[in-house]
């Protein structure tokens, strides 16, 4: 299957990277390291994650608070969001309309 990243999740993941490397040299590679073993999960098996609507899903990942929202569109895997779990649960469902676009 073929991974998207819309560019708010792009951003989202940048942003991520860069606050963990700022808190230790290093964590923020630990961090990406996480998400790309998380994207490889989801490819293997993308109906296996948590449902948040009808059309996305959600994986945790193991080690930091972070929720990789995802929707699966004919064999394309596009990733909506890299959201921190404590943030505002639904900041990202205006991306599934712009996504069709």
């Amino acid at each position: 299957m073929i991974v998207n990243i819309v560019k708010e999740a792009q951003f989202e993941l940048d942003e991520t990277i860069a606050y963990y490397n700022n808190q230790f040299d290093g964590l923020g590679q630990d961090f990406l390291n996480e998400f790309l073993s998380t994207i490889e999960r989801i490819r293997k098996f993308p109906d296996a994650w948590h449902p948040l609507t009808e059309n996305t899903k959600r994986y945790q990942t193991r080690r930091f608070p972070y929720g990789i929202i995802y929707a699966v569109e004919d064999e394309i895997i596009v990733i909506l969001s890299v959201s921190h779990l404590h943030r505002e649960p639904n900041h990202w469902k205006d991306r599934l309309d712009k996504n069709k676009d």
